[in-house]
């Protein structure tokens, strides 16, 4: 049985690490913190019990345990600050990170988010998972993670200076056919 996770672990680090460590870069603090975030996840997902029976299933608990183990480092990481400022001593600046494709500001605006609506926003907008994936992904009701999101992306527009034009069409109402056979748009009280 070892041998059928082991070739499973390796399959999935040498197909997807990439994949894994863009995601991880976008929940950590530095790109060292996002290949230890990987690291451990790898870790904690094939030393469970869980039996994979594809490269599909053990990726899915990777990507869920990269997603749980962001927001745990960032509540010890407050955590370390709030004691470190108890004693006045100061840590060392964190390390300036880019990633291809999005801007410093971006990143610098997302490391300024809470942990949960760091990873609501990367995972529903990033990701591009549905408010169901992500709270299952985080463990979280699916209303919890449209608050996160909410008031992350409200921050992230705030900080960024952007904001959201509405779609065109947005505002229309839909017609719905009645079973009479007749048509009414939605939302009308006749």
């Amino acid at each position: 049985m070892s041998a059928r996770w082991e070739g499973l672990l390796e399959q999935l680090v040498q197909e997807r690490w990439s994949t894994l460590l863009a995601r991880a870069t976008l929940l950590a603090a530095t790109p060292a913190d996002a290949e230890d975030l990987v690291q451990d996840a790898l870790v904690a997902t094939f030393s469970s019990r869980a039996r994979f029976t594809s490269l599909a299933q053990a990726e899915s608990y990777v990507r869920r345990a990269i997603a749980t183990r962001s927001i745990d480092r960032a509540r010890s990481a407050a955590s370390e600050r709030r004691a470190t400022d108890r004693v006045a001593v100061r840590p060392e600046p964190p390390v300036e990170t880019t990633l291809p494709g999005l801007e410093v500001d971006v990143l610098a605006a997302l490391a300024r988010l809470t942990p949960r609506q760091r990873a609501c926003v990367v995972l529903r907008h990033v990701e591009d998972l549905s408010v169901a994936q992500t709270a299952d992904q985080l463990g979280l009701s699916p209303g919890a993670v449209k608050r996160y999101t909410s008031d992350g992306a409200t921050a992230l527009q705030r900080w960024l200076g952007t904001t959201t034009d509405p779609r065109p069409g947005d505002h229309e109402r839909p017609t719905v056919e009645l079973v009479d056979g007749s048509s009414t748009t939605r939302g009308d009280r006749s």
